[in-house]
This record gives C-alpha cells, sequence and structure tokens, in this order.
C-alpha cells in the first residue's frame, strides 16, 4: 500500500512526534491549517491502510506510526530503481548524480559513504 500525498505529509508529522493527539497535528501544520475533520479523515484512512494505530484515551485518541520511516522511504527507493531504471542501481546512480545539482563536496561526500559500504561486505 501507497500514501497520497497529503497522508505522506501527515505521517512525516507523525513520524517526528512517534505519539500524537489531533491537537498536536493541528499545531504542526502551517497557516492556513486543514480542518480538524480533514485530518480525521486522513487518519482515518492511514489507519485502514496499516500506517497508523492509535490508543483510546476517554474522549482522544493518541496517534502511533505503525510504519518505520526508513522502512517506508527504502521500499519506494527500490521499487523506483526496479519501475524506473531496469532494476539497476547503477543506472539510478549514474542519473541521480548526474541529473541533480551536487556540488564537489556532495559528490565527495557520497563516493566516502559507498567506500565505507564497500569495506563492510
Amino acid at each position: 500500500m501507497k500514501l497520497s500525498k497529503t497522508e505522506e505529509q501527515l505521517m512525516q508529522y507523525l513520524w517526528n512526534f512517534e505519539k500524537a493527539f489531533m491537537k498536536d497535528f493541528l499545531e504542526a501544520y502551517p497557516e492556513p491549517k486543514p480542518a480538524t475533520t480533514t485530518i480525521a479523515t486522513l487518519l482515518k484512512r492511514m489507519i485502514g491502510k496499516g500506517f497508523v494505530g492509535y490508543n483510546q484515551m476517554g474522549n482522544s485518541r493518541q496517534y502511533f506510526p505503525l510504519v518505520n520511516k526508513t522502512d517506508y522511504f527504502s521500499k519506494h527507493v527500490n521499487g523506483l530503481i526496479k519501475n524506473f531504471f531496469n532494476n539497476s542501481a547503477a543506472q539510478f546512480a549514474s542519473f541521480f548524480t548526474s541529473e541533480t545539482n551536487l556540488t564537489k563536496k556532495e559528490l565527495e561526500d557520497l563516493r566516502a559513504i559507498i567506500d565505507n559500504e564497500i569495506k563492510k561486505k
């Protein structure tokens, strides 16, 4: 399952909070803030998709993520590599490094990360 763009935005807040009440979401959004009913609808859909859980506390619900941010992001990057780059991480890396405006320093940092991963294997 995948989250919509608005659901992903709400999920970002939840990952940052770890646990949140409706008031926490409302405070986190910039102006113009969405209606409470809009956030409630998004949360209901996300619960149905298995991304969010909650604990009932009196009349309030405390929401928490059921999906780890790193796992969610990793799944989408792997899907992107599979669907757009013929399942080739090298093609993805080539596109990423040539089509983005990375500085020399950022490219050197990437090389250091890759060299470090090579040493681990």
